[in-house]
């Protein structure tokens, strides 16, 4: 009599994944993403105490294999480290928000995030560059550059908590694009764009910085993602914006947010910045 064993079934191992989650302000909650060029495809309508836009970079970034979004709690206007004045919440907040329902762990692979222009003040020095003197937009911009230093403490914050609660995750922090190209439409005198630019650049240098000081303080395995590069050519007054400005109404919400191709740049720059076969784990 001969007797045959089967060979014992090969269990499948489980699929590796990226967990993705997300933080931060207008950028990372989509706000411009229903833009296309210099056209709005609808009001923008706020829904308090977080508005959110479909479609922006975080949902782009989450077509990628083999990322896994679980959660995006970034809110239009949000600080860092307090709710604004009408109740945005805060950086802070949303962090203490995903820890408590389990969407911020030790499972978290990947964690994204914009953060420090509303607490730099740049929808004053655009109000000023834009409405005001030549001297009051100088004020404001220097009032931002003053408010730096407290935002670099709080990005360090912002990246500590983060770690603490997701100790395996990269946190890549995004910068923000230059917004003028002094060479392109006059839309602003010269001077007041590289005014404006001026501040983007020492703010960009101010996030840098923040997370270069979490790592080596905390080991907070932040990466600083710059964008200015890759958007060079594509300001809001030159021919192929991806930044989105109204032609109408110069305090529309969505103005100096990535339109439709601008949230697809950020996307691919944040992809490009890591290896996400080297991050996925089971």
């Amino acid at each position: 009599m001969t007797v045959s064993l089967a060979a014992p079934a090969q269990t499948a191992p489980p699929p590796r994944d990226v967990d993705y989650v997300a933080i931060g302000d207008s950028y990372s909650a989509g706000t411009g993403a229903d833009t296309v060029g210099t056209t709005a495809t609808g009001p923008f309508v706020p829904t308090l105490p977080c508005t959110q836009t479909a479609n922006g970079y975080v949902d782009k970034v989450d077509t990628a294999t083999p990322v896994v979004l679980v959660k995006n709690a970034a809110c239009h206007g949000a600080l860092l480290a307090q709710p604004t004045w009408d109740g945005v919440t805060s950086v802070e907040d949303q962090i203490a928000q995903l820890t408590a329902q389990g969407n911020l762990s030790k499972d978290t692979e990947l964690v994204s995030m914009t953060a420090g222009a509303n607490d730099a003040g740049v929808s004053n020095v655009l109000f000023n560059c834009i409405a005001a003197t030549s001297d009051a937009c100088s004020g404001a911009v220097l009032a931002s550059q003053q408010a730096l230093p407290q935002v670099r403490a709080n990005l360090i914050a912002a990246f500590t908590a983060v770690h603490s609660q997701a100790p395996r995750a990269r946190i890549v922090v995004l910068g923000y694009a230059m917004l003028f190209n002094t060479a392109g439409f006059p839309v602003l005198p010269a001077d007041r764009q590289e005014l404006i630019n001026s501040g983007t650049a020492g703010l960009n240098a101010t996030i840098a910085s923040a997370a270069a000081e979490a790592n080596t303080l905390y080991g907070a395995q932040v990466q600083y993602v710059d964008v200015t590069a890759r958007f060079a050519g594509h300001e809001v007054n030159t021919l192929s914006p991806w930044l989105f400005l109204s032609q109408v109404d110069p305090f529309e919400p969505r103005n100096f947010h990535p339109n439709q191709e601008g949230h697809a740049q950020y996307a691919a720059a944040l992809v490009a910045s890591v290896n996400l076969k080297q991050l996925a784990r089971p």
